[in-house]
């Protein structure tokens, strides 16, 4: 193999595709990690540099909120452009500030390299999508994105695992640092093989960039306004209540961004976020499924997590191994969904989502009436049957929203789906860790508390989830009962015509 750069106007062979397929996915998995092993590293950062909840939720949901601003404008300029430019851009920038982050001497610059390790993550994540719809098409697409599935559902499960991994071979007070380090050498060997191995653009005559700098701004605006209180939400008395008054600033600005975008489209000119994305139903259904789904299962990780290590004083690794069964599930019902979900369709999504519910519920009520000593064993046993569920709906629901989404639009429809995954993580996060903290400080008057105010904690947390749960597959439901009228309406027509043609 060269280092010769193909492009769209030279079909890739199946090999060629592949290898620059998990390129991507190896690089999308690197960057939904570091949503995930960052959390088991919290009380670690806590302890080397003295910082409170409010620095601490920052580390993570300030990644989470750079993340979701650039995935939209990165997303529209790999479609004109080159996705395959774009992602190398974003690895680079993912590398940088891996570095940044690991070195960091004080907390200001641990936040600011991961704001800007968001931005980065953001700019190459919406190219992975964009890649992945321009290399496939058909059946072939459904595999794709199941593996996709699969390796995002280890990532997001196993990052608790890999980052406990990190903090017991680096020490108590610098192992938390290994964790930025891994991306280094992940990273810059990503940079090579996509070098050589990605596809450049489609062969289609050049025309002007267009970003739609007022609407970007608009975005801007309605992105921060909405996530904001959220990420300030800590769940201590200190909490400002002022915040939730940006609340107000968001639905005013998301309401001039729809304006604006409507008429920047009606000039002839081309929008930030085609809004006639919204008018495919499949695509806009399956967003917003996927959007309460990543409410909930980020702060599913996180608050388990914080049980195990605060409430029954685990090992930051033993902690973060009880989630290994929902990953090894998850990956093999994420394969097996990709495979399937052209057959079955969105009762495959609408069934795992209820296994989910059923293996989380199991964990919950094992995490507070079981022995300390076995609790971990059981939650795990728990935790994989919810991982079938997890991946019967991660795959499948891509693979469904982006089914009927032209090409030329899969990186930006692609950025937009993340994009409401990455809000709905901030606000879940914030809304689970702010039950769970604030159950600590009302019974606990602030300090550790015994082992039952922790299971009144991750109780109440995981009430929050089961609600987010809850609301995806109400949207499932919905989902599915349009289709089949859809289906009936079809049938009656087909029938009619066919009574018509008969006289």
């Amino acid at each position: 193999m060269t280092g010769s750069l193909p492009t769209q106007s030279i079909p890739l062979t199946t090999p060629q595709r592949w290898r620059a397929y998990w390129v991507c996915v190896g690089i999308a998995a690197l960057t939904i990690l570091d949503l995930t092993k960052v959390n088991v590293a919290l009380p670690s950062i806590e302890a080397a540099f003295g910082v409170g909840s409010t620095e601490l939720q920052l580390i993570v949901s300030g990644y989470v909120l750079t993340f979701g601003l650039t995935l939209v404008p990165a997303g529209r300029i790999g479609d004109q452009r080159s996705r395959r430019t774009m992602f190398l851009i974003g690895l680079t920038g993912f590398l940088v500030t891996s570095v940044v982050c690991a070195v960091a001497p004080n907390v200001t610059v641990l936040l600011i390299g991961r704001l800007l390790q968001g931005v980065a993550a953001g700019i190459q994540m919406p190219q992975v999508l964009g890649l992945v719809q321009q290399m496939f098409q058909g059946s072939e697409r459904g595999r794709a994105f199941g593996l996709f599935g699969a390796t995002i559902g280890i990532a997001t499960a196993f990052g608790p695992t890999l980052g406990g991994l990190l903090i017991a071979v680096g020490g108590a007070s610098d192992g938390w640092r290994w964790i930025f380090w891994m991306n280094v050498p992940l990273a810059a060997a990503a940079i090579v093989f996509a070098a050589m191995w990605l596809p450049g653009p489609p062969d289609r005559p050049a025309r002007k960039l267009e970003l739609d700098p007022f609407g970007l701004l608009l975005f801007a605006v309605t992105v921060v306004a909405l996530m904001f209180p959220f990420l300030f939400t800590t769940g201590s008395p200190t909490d400002d209540p002022n915040r939730w008054w940006t609340l107000v600033v968001f639905v005013f600005a998301l309401t001039g961004f729809i304006a604006w975008e409507r008429r920047y489209a009606a000039t002839g000119r081309h929008p930030l976020v085609p809004l006639a994305l919204f008018s495919i139903s499949s695509y806009r259904n399956g967003t917003a499924l996927a959007t309460a789904y990543f409410t909930a299962m980020p702060a599913t990780f996180l608050l388990t997590t914080l049980y195990l290590q605060q409430g029954l004083e685990l090992e930051p690794v033993y902690a973060g191994m009880v989630t290994i069964g929902f990953a090894l599930t998850s990956a093999v019902s994420s394969w097996w969904g990709g495979r399937v979900v052209d057959r079955i369709g969105r009762p495959l999504v609408v069934w795992g989502l209820v296994v989910i519910l059923v293996g989380l519920g199991a964990s919950v009520v094992l995490a507070i009436t079981t022995a300390p000593e076995v609790t971990p064993w059981v939650m795990a046993a728990a935790l994989s049957v919810a991982g079938v569920g997890g991946g019967l709906v991660i795959a499948p629901n891509q693979t469904l929203a982006l089914s009927d989404v032209p090409v030329r639009q899969g990186g930006l429809a692609g950025s937009v789906g993340q994009l409401g995954q990455r809000i709905g993580t901030a606000v879940g996060t914030a809304v689970a860790l702010s039950l769970f903290y604030a159950t600590i400080w009302r019974e606990g008057d602030g300090a550790s508390g015994s082992l039952e105010v922790y299971h009144h904690a991750y109780g109440y947390g995981m009430i929050a989830v089961a609600l987010f749960l809850a609301v995806a597959l109400a949207l499932g439901l919905a989902d599915l009962g349009a289709r089949r009228r859809q289906r009936r309406a079809l049938g009656d027509e087909e029938e009619a015509g066919e009574a018509s043609d008969g006289r």
